[in-house]
């Protein structure tokens, strides 16, 4: 499954990553519970009948960015070619990756049908690392998504999501993997720019 393909099915499945759903059960202790509450944010901004989609948007936007860790989330996207790259280069793909996240959870939301999300086991590994299952249950077929959060400045914050057994954060990699060894930080950079250009263009 690779993310920054075009293939609408790969798509689908590429949103669904970002199903910080509508919750049917929630159980758990405080990574479930922080989770929660974001769905319960994202929850009120779209039932808002006095705000325009594009004010519902970047409110979406906010919310998300306060639950994403996406300096974390870059980083392990880039594996050893993070270190390469220049502090410029850091902060610009940061900035990219982010509205791309943004960009893929507005698409999700925005096309909401009525799926619901029970959440599952929560596992919590030296007080600082948690995993909380859910699974997104649509026409009664169950798929398991997975947050791998970490403890930071005393917030649970998302650094990869795992649906079917399969880690954003790993399918990034391999794809930006290839790129960087083909065209450079640079090439990667203007790749990405380019896409978010085009989502942009798609939207108006």
């Amino acid at each position: 499954m690779r993310c920054m393909g075009t293939n609408s099915a790969g798509w689908k499945q590429c949103l669904v990553v970002f199903g910080l759903l509508f919750p049917l059960l929630a159980w758990g202790g405080e990574p479930t519970s922080t989770l929660k509450g974001t769905i319960d944010q994202v929850l009120a901004i779209l039932a808002d009948g006095q705000k325009s989609t594009e004010q519902k948007r970047e409110n979406i936007r906010r919310v998300i960015s306060q639950r994403f860790d996406y300096a974390a989330m870059s980083r392990g996207s880039l594996a050893h070619n993070w270190k390469k790259a220049s502090a410029a280069q850091k902060q610009r793909f940061i900035e990219l990756y982010a509205r791309l996240m943004q960009n893929t959870y507005l698409v999700l939301v925005e096309k909401y049908n009525n799926q619901t999300v029970e959440y599952g086991a929560e596992r919590i590994r030296k007080g600082k690392y948690a995993q909380v299952n859910t699974y997104i249950v649509d026409a009664g077929r169950k798929t398991p998504v997975n947050y791998k959060l970490r403890l930071k400045d005393g917030d649970w914050q998302v650094y990869d999501v795992i649906i079917e057994n399969v880690s954003m954060m790993n399918n990034y990699r391999s794809s930006y993997q290839q790129i960087v060894k083909t065209d450079g930080m640079d090439g990667l950079i203007v790749r990405l720019e380019e896409k978010l250009t085009g989502e942009a263009q798609a939207s108006n």
